[in-house]
């Protein structure tokens, strides 16, 4: 059984724990005088705690020898084992959790949504393989609906993307804002230039959505704008969106970062959206609980020296 269940708490809080610290000053001092004054309490105050402690442990515990008080069989045998509880009180009081990420061995698990994945994972996997060997990432698929609940119940420990705020059990920490570009096949839609507002409406899309609406995260922004794409495809992932863009007549609109690393490799060509859309900036959200941890804060900084190389 594991020994913190067999501790009976309610003999425990009947029992003044600090007559086990006037015991060891006993033990160490051999003097109701000195024991007093090593805790800075009246010579009274001491004599009343040797008389409980000798009616609680039903012995006289320490009788007096010439000038000294000496330990009875029963205090010697009581001594090291009360002496190992007040020295373990003392470090469990006087520590601070400390997490040298060099020596630890731990898997953090992050949630992401969109296309930070990608974007964060190899800088972020990169700047631990120099600082911290031990240190593993798992990285989680988590939409804007659904990153609290995965923090709340312990799915990750930290949200990076277009999050909110969440509750007043969370913690939220602007990262950048998001921009938006588009990227087309040009042998399949033979258009030059920035297209302009209405040749975008125009055509057929193809976005990233992690939701029931096809139109994805950007359906509140145009909403606000009061107009609609015609979206022929979305999928999760942004390679998808990419990948149909190659294949198939359909603009993909992504964020800037993505269209710029990796539509050329598609031999894609880029236009800016010729539309005024607001999209949600990127963040990290974590747990109140976790605010103060070591570890846990660590990780929040790697998290934003690895933002910093892609954000630019």
């Amino acid at each position: 059984m594991n020994e913190i269940h067999s501790i009976d708490h309610f003999n425990l809080w009947s029992f003044d724990l600090n007559l086990l610290v006037a015991f060891d000053a006993l033990m160490q001092d051999r003097s109701v005088t000195q024991a007093a004054s090593r805790l800075k309490i009246q010579q009274p105050a001491m004599s009343h705690n040797l008389s409980t402690l000798r009616l609680l442990f039903q012995d006289e515990l320490f009788v007096r020898v010439g000038q000294s008080m000496q330990p009875t069989p029963r205090a010697h045998m009581l001594g090291p084992p009360i002496q190992q509880i007040l020295a373990q009180a003392h470090k469990a009081l006087i520590s601070t959790d400390t997490f040298e990420p060099s020596m630890e061995t731990r898997t953090f698990r992050i949630g992401f949504s969109s296309e930070l994945e990608v974007l964060l994972m190899p800088e972020l996997a990169a700047l631990l393989r120099k600082s911290a060997p031990g240190i593993k990432l798992l990285a989680r698929s988590a939409n804007p609906e659904q990153v609290h609940r995965m923090l709340d119940e312990g799915v990750i420990d930290l949200g990076v993307g277009c999050y909110s705020k969440g509750g007043t059990r969370h913690r939220h920490r602007h990262l950048f804002e998001q921009s938006l570009m588009c990227c087309y096949n040009r042998s399949l839609l033979p258009l030059d230039g920035p297209l302009d507002r209405d040749t975008y409406l125009g055509l057929e899309h193809v976005l990233v959505s992690q939701k029931d609406a096809i139109e994805g995260c950007l359906d509140s922004a145009l909403d606000r704008l009061g107009v609609k794409l015609n979206v022929a495809m979305a999928a999760p992932e942004f390679l998808t969106v990419l990948a149909a863009a190659k294949t198939a007549p359909l603009v993909a609109t992504l964020p800037t970062r993505i269209i710029r690393r990796y539509a050329p490799t598609f031999g894609l060509a880029e236009s800016p959206v010729p539309l005024d859309l607001e999209v949600n900036p990127i963040a990290m959200v974590w747990t109140a609980h976790s605010d103060r941890e070591p570890a846990a804060e660590w990780l929040r900084t790697q998290v934003a020296a690895s933002i910093d190389a892609v954000a630019t």
